[in-house]
């Protein structure tokens, strides 16, 4: 009888969550832990259900429980990060998630994929990741996967921000206002140098896209404790735009010398940053390899899946809004600020061949889509 009152309280949990109603799931967790306190899936399912009612504080520390419960669960490690994160502490969400990263990919599997395609690109970024490490000071086995390992990325003395960067706007005759901000040398020499390090030797590259390119989430490892400097002196140096916006989602998108990049979308926040640390001299036309923005952004109400996905029906809407685009070329350091629901899409690239030569995107998303927009207006 036990079992069967457990798991239909489960079951209800489940059904109300999945159909947005936050309060009927937490009525169901909690009764279901005076009932049983050690169980897990109760906790997890609590602590979202506080996340779907904006319950932060209190999710933060029901899942930081279930951590102290259940420590080798990863899910209570994720869902902790993600919301420490959304309540701005960031390092202390990024450790959480990295801690999820190690437990999901501590024993990786060996895959074998010569003749699977869609698997191939990481099988050759793997194989040159290893003979780079290799040349570091490590003696990875080419018959063994990578294991997970996390090298670089730690904070900076001093400003991680480059005091002399440069910025200036970019827009179209068809809207004048600057529709993105290009900001040169963003970063200074030692973060720089450190954020490439981190890319370069962490075998965080988990994630494998349709078109060959690979990302790291921050689920994956790629949250560190330099991006939290980086965030912390991004919102020091413009307040107006960041205001109190979360850092909903970062990534890292790394790819081969010739592919093609991600498509024409729009992204389901406020601002949008993009950054770019290869070498300039990895890139072989100076005047592509960055991204392209259009000035007119998503209607309202389109649905994640019209508005990031249809790519036919975003160039149907592009052409009857007569929209024009700007091109911002890849340089090294460069970043881009605009606003998450303008279209826009990875140029063209042709990089040269070679592990140290494959374009890294660095993104970072704030706030959600539909927050009031931000005074975008930039300054040194």
């Amino acid at each position: 009888m036990l079992g069967t009152t457990r798991d239909s309280l489960l079951a209800q949990s489940r059904t109300s969550l999945e159909n947005g109603d936050g309060r009927g799931a937490e009525t169901n967790c909690r009764t279901l832990l005076t009932i049983d306190p050690t169980c897990a899936e109760a906790l997890n399912n609590l602590g979202l259900s506080l996340q779907q009612q904006d319950r932060l504080e209190e999710a933060a520390a029901v899942f930081h429980r279930l951590t102290l419960q259940a420590p080798a669960l990863p899910i209570g490690h994720k869902n902790l990060g993600v919301i420490l994160c959304a309540l701005h502490r960031l390092e202390e969400g990024f450790a959480s998630l990295r801690r999820h990263a190690q437990m999901v990919y501590q024993a990786p599997t060996q895959t074998h994929a010569e003749g699977n395609p869609d698997l191939a690109p990481k099988l050759k970024h793997d194989a040159e990741q290893r003979v780079w490490l290799n040349t570091q000071g490590h003696s990875f086995s080419p018959s063994s996967p990578l294991p997970f390992h996390i090298s670089g990325g730690s904070r900076v003395v001093g400003s991680a921000l480059n005091p002399k960067r440069s910025i200036h706007p970019l827009s179209t005759p068809r809207k004048p206002d600057p529709l993105v901000w290009v900001i040169d040398h963003l970063l200074s020499e030692t973060a720089l140098a450190e954020f490439q390090r981190f890319c370069w030797d962490s075998t965080i590259w988990q994630k494998i896209y349709a078109d060959g390119y690979l990302g790291a989430m921050s689920e994956d490892g790629f949250g560190s404790p330099l991006l939290a400097q980086i965030d912390q002196e991004l919102r020091q140096s413009w307040p107006h735009i960041f205001r109190n916006l979360p850092l909903c989602q970062c990534w890292a998108f790394k790819y081969d010398s010739r592919m093609r990049g991600i498509g024409l979308h729009a992204d389901s926040a406020a601002v949008n940053i993009n950054f770019w640390i290869t070498p300039d001299d990895a890139n072989l036309d100076p005047q592509s390899g960055g991204l392209v923005l259009w000035d007119e952004p998503a209607p309202q109400d389109w649905s994640f899946a019209q508005y990031n996905q249809d790519q036919a029906g975003i160039r149907r809407f592009l052409e009857e809004k007569k929209a024009h685009s700007v091109t911002v070329p890849f340089r090294t350091n460069r970043a881009i600020i605009f606003r998450s629901d303008l279209f826009h899409k990875t140029d063209d690239f042709t990089f040269r061949a070679g592990y140290l030569n494959r374009r890294i995107n660095i993104t970072l998303l704030y706030g959600q889509r539909g927050d009031p927009s931000p005074n975008f207006s930039l300054s040194v």
